[in-house]
């Protein structure tokens, strides 16, 4: 049985906006998975009604045996981890150290166990140097790892991240996929809302295609990204080396550099 389960799920806005329409979805425990689409797409608000932040106008969104109309948003928050895309929506103490520690405390983990997760949040995230400086002294895009190692820090079996790579660079990029790996080893369930078709494409088992409110399709990377009438419907394009690969006439399904690589070495 699926861990995560949408079923026939809409949204409106208070001011009369559909947001999201009568989408089906499930999403198995410890999944790594993408959802991607233009913005408006309904992305965003399919994933906020994961951790409560906003409820469902119509169908059942479910999390194990949770059904989240019947819990509050903390409540949620315990089991379904949401790193905003504007960190600056998120972070509200005057340290790195306070931000991270808020969320174990709060859930009242021991000493030891709070100690032990604050430690591993600012190692992975590469934020133990910053640890005692103001969030808000650092880069943007350094403060986007602030709000994910407070998501780490509670140990949360769902993460929902928003956007992570928007305004990374390549040292930051890779930083995420570190994360992400190390975060599925361990059984997390995964869920990363991204434009990035080249992070996409590296890092993630299933990605879900939205488009004008409603999912279009879901799969493999290779069964996405070589789907020409979906990516059309959703105006999306495959990574730049599926598109370089295929004017090239190396083949189908050719999605990373690596396949690239082998590719061309077949052919010579």
């Amino acid at each position: 049985m699926s861990y995560i389960k949408l079923r026939d799920v809409s949204f409106m806005y208070p001011n009369g906006v559909l947001a999201v329409e009568n989408i089906n979805l499930e999403i198995e425990k410890g999944e790594n998975v993408a959802i991607i689409g233009q913005n408006g797409a309904g992305k965003t608000t399919t994933v906020k009604m994961l951790n409560g932040l906003l409820k469902p106008t119509k169908g059942v969104v479910m999390i194990g045996d949770m059904d989240t109309r019947e819990y509050t948003t903390a409540q949620m928050s315990r089991v379904v981890g949401y790193v905003f895309q504007n960190p600056d929506d998120q972070i509200f103490h005057p340290s790195v150290i306070d931000e991270v520690e808020f969320g174990p405390r709060i859930l009242k983990f021991d000493e030891k166990k709070k100690n032990e997760l604050v430690d591993y949040a600012l190692e992975i995230t590469g934020l133990k140097q910053h640890k005692n400086e103001n969030p808000y002294d650092l880069p943007h895009s350094v403060r986007k790892f602030v709000t994910i190692a407070s998501i780490i820090a509670m140990d949360s079996q769902v993460m929902v991240f928003d956007e992570p790579t928007a305004g990374q660079d390549l040292v930051g990029i890779q930083r995420l996929s570190d994360i992400l790996k190390a975060m599925h080893e361990q059984g997390k369930t995964l869920i990363t809302i991204t434009h990035d078709m080249e992070f996409v494409a590296e890092n993630f088992d299933r990605v879900v295609v939205m488009a004008n409110k409603k999912i279009l399709a879901a799969g493999t990377a290779k069964e996405i990204f070589w789907n020409s009438d979906v990516l059309d419907a959703a105006m999306l394009k495959p990574p730049h080396i599926s598109r370089v690969c295929r004017d090239l006439g190396l083949g189908s399904n050719i999605i990373r550099i690596e396949e690239a690589i082998d590719a061309i070495m077949a052919k010579i």
